[in-house]
């Protein structure tokens, strides 16, 4: 049991060798370790104050992200309903250049139906004047072909005959 009780000297050593170890870890230790552990404090405190910045902006991010959508799906949005405005005038606007391409080829249709007409007449005319000619030569027994002034008169009395119908 001698082993169990330490005698004073021994105790009184070891305490005086506790006291110095104590003053040198006090004097060189302590502050070393103390200043690493505020470090080390102050770099945990900077990670989270890091780490709320990042949340914040992440969630500012997030409402630009959103607003970005809103954004573009309304551009979008925009451009399909010009892009369907558009349509609709090209339509309009080919609707009406048929119709006034088909308006100008009636009105040319009807001016060669007149000038046709008018040929037709012309031809009916001369027609008529030689057939009257020739009726009236075989009548006569003369030639009357010859004479300009005789076909302007039948003219003349088939325009009057004309303006009586």
């Amino acid at each position: 049991m001698a082993l169990f009780k330490p005698e004073f000297g021994l105790v009184f050593w070891m305490l005086v060798v506790f006291l110095i170890i104590l003053a040198i870890l006090a004097k060189y230790a302590w502050p070393v370790i103390i200043r690493s552990i505020e470090q080390r404090a102050e770099f945990i405190d900077q990670g989270v104050k890091y780490t709320r910045e990042a949340k914040q902006r992440l969630e500012e991010v997030e409402v630009q992200v959103q607003q970005l959508l809103a954004d573009a799906r309304k551009k979008q949005l925009e451009s399909l309903q010009e892009t369907e405005r558009m349509r609709q005038e090209l339509i309009e606007n080919a609707r009406k250049q048929a119709s006034v391409e088909a308006e100008k080829l009636m009105q040319d249709a009807h001016l060669s139906i007149e000038q046709a007409k008018r040929e037709a007449e012309l031809q009916i005319r001369k027609q008529v004047g030689h057939l009257s000619l020739e009726i009236a030569e075989k009548l006569l027994r003369q030639d009357l072909s010859q004479d300009v002034a005789q076909v302007e008169l039948i003219g003349k009395m088939l325009d009057e005959l004309e303006s009586k119908n």
